[in-house]
């Protein structure tokens, strides 16, 4: 299926799930938001929330510093 991971094209395998892109794209999953089409995603929703073929992905971490 063909989704979007901060607006890149990305082929993922049918039924894979939000934690499972998390955990490919990311060294960990701490200090991580993740919304799909606009709509935050709770993390502990994320193991759960099997990703849709056309989803828009965005991962975004926090970063400390002045």
């Amino acid at each position: 299926m063909n989704v979007t991971v901060n607006g890149e094209d990305a082929i993922l395998v049918e039924g894979v799930t939000l934690a499972d892109v998390v955990a490919a794209r990311l060294k960990t999953d701490k200090g991580v938001a993740a919304a799909v089409d606009g709509e935050v995603a709770p993390k502990a929703t994320w193991s759960a929330f099997v990703l849709r073929d056309g989803a828009a992905i965005e991962l975004l971490t926090a970063v400390q510093g002045g």
